[in-house]
């Protein structure tokens, strides 16, 4: 059964379990849509638990990786790739706030209201987390920055006779990878398959109180904003990486094409580095600088992804009349662009790094952060095709600053 799973993909999962929900939403008694609200109930629950320790698990790490390299020419990728993804977010928000409203308000007479009465589940199971988000957040970026450091110390313990003090650092990056490896199989072996009934459940239940049709209204205008601004996202990037370096952005974009249908078949920005890279250097980048660049990108650059998540989250904020101010999201997209580091190589990294800011900052309920991984599956390839295709274009930028000769 895993092995059919698995070669049918999350997507189309998603997909079933949405188109399900909306159709039988309408056929089955409340006894049994509270059969399911009951199942979400639980395993909400144990994804609140299971938040804090993603991020303890997958971004102390992460950022134990990132903090090792080449010195200005690693802060300076880092930077830039930072800044873009701040900035992808940003101007998600602000096309948002502009076009969203309207799109929102067209659609209030779509709320339905043939349910009075909200669901409730037969029994609830009550798993708290071990730590709060922020907590969790604070202590993977101390331990992940301080395992970094003390790795640049590694070798002068042991030239000064300190052998032990630096086998015990290496020791606590490993226990940290194990963690990162524990994390990750629970992800990929409890919450990914289980996500397709959560998501399954969230639209019988949407769909049962009448309130799916003005969803889906919604979000299909949405979903075409979101091209358009992932599309845009590209064209800046590499009008800059062109003005940059005095040459023509769309030859500089159009030799990254197959980078971005690799990606878009795909939907992972691993398994897309070797294309990215071969391109990268048909770009006339070279070789040191990409070998360096593309893989350090692949993990740190996320600007389609961070795109795409503020644009729903906005979208539901202002369904919901949850407040939505630009403090709130800029300080929103500041954590989200250094969480999301936690992304790539496990399903569904992005979103699954963003649920914690999404709670913490945003205070998306259980029900919102399940929308939002719907969401966020349904157009993920597109993402990921933006974020490693505009990693060619920071590639050029890195390229000019440091070639030697």
């Amino acid at each position: 059964m895993r092995c059919k799973l698995r070669k049918i993909g999350l997507l189309p999962l998603i997909i079933t379990a949405i188109l399900l929900g909306i159709m039988l939403g309408n056929l089955l008694s409340e006894g049994w849509v509270r059969v399911f609200v009951t199942f979400n109930g639980i395993f909400s629950q144990f994804l609140g638990f299971m938040i804090p320790l993603i991020i303890v698990g997958l971004v102390a790490p992460a950022i134990a990786d990132i903090g090792r390299g080449a010195g200005r020419l690693l802060l300076m990728t880092v930077a830039i790739a930072y800044l873009d993804t701040v900035f992808a977010a940003l101007l998600a928000y602000g096309t948002g706030s502009w076009l969203f409203p309207s799109m929102v308000e067209h659609t209030a007479h779509m709320a339905g209201v043939s349910k009075p009465t909200e669901l409730a589940p037969y029994f609830a199971i009550k798993i708290p987390p071990m730590l709060d988000v922020m907590s969790a957040l604070v202590f993977a970026f101390m331990m992940g920055l301080g395992i970094a450091y003390m790795n640049k110390d590694e070798v002068r313990g042991m030239e000064e006779g300190l052998e032990e003090n630096a086998d015990s650092y290496s020791k606590l990056k490993y226990v940290f990878l194990e963690f990162r490896e524990i994390i990750s199989k629970t992800i990929s072996k409890a919450i990914i398959p289980l996500l397709p009934i959560y998501i399954f459940g969230i639209f019988l239940s949407m769909t049962f109180t009448g309130e799916v049709w003005r969803i889906i209204a919604v979000f299909a205008q949405i979903i075409l904003v979101i091209f358009v601004l992932h599309i845009f996202i590209l064209l800046y990037e590499f009008a800059i990486a062109g003005g940059f370096t005095r040459r023509n952005p769309l030859r500089l974009l159009w030799n990254m094409l197959p980078a971005y249908l690799t990606a878009l078949g795909t939907s992972s920005s691993a398994a897309t580095i070797p294309v990215t890279l071969r391109q990268t250097q048909k770009n006339g980048v070279s070789d040191d600088i990409a070998s360096f660049t593309v893989p350090l990108c692949a993990t740190i650059h996320m600007s389609g992804s961070a795109m795409k998540i503020t644009a729903c989250a906005l979208t539901i904020c202002l369904i919901s009349g949850t407040p939505h101010s630009l403090p709130m999201f800029l300080n929103f997209t500041l954590m989200l662009a250094i969480v999301m580091v936690a992304a790539p190589g496990v399903p569904g990294g992005a979103i699954m790094a963003a649920l914690a800011p999404l709670a913490s900052i945003l205070g998306f309920t259980p029900d919102q952060q399940a929308l939002m991984i719907a969401l966020y599956i349904a157009m993920d390839s597109f993402g990921t095709a933006c974020n490693v295709t505009g990693d060619g274009a920071i590639a050029i930028i890195i390229d000019k600053l440091f070639r030697k000769g």
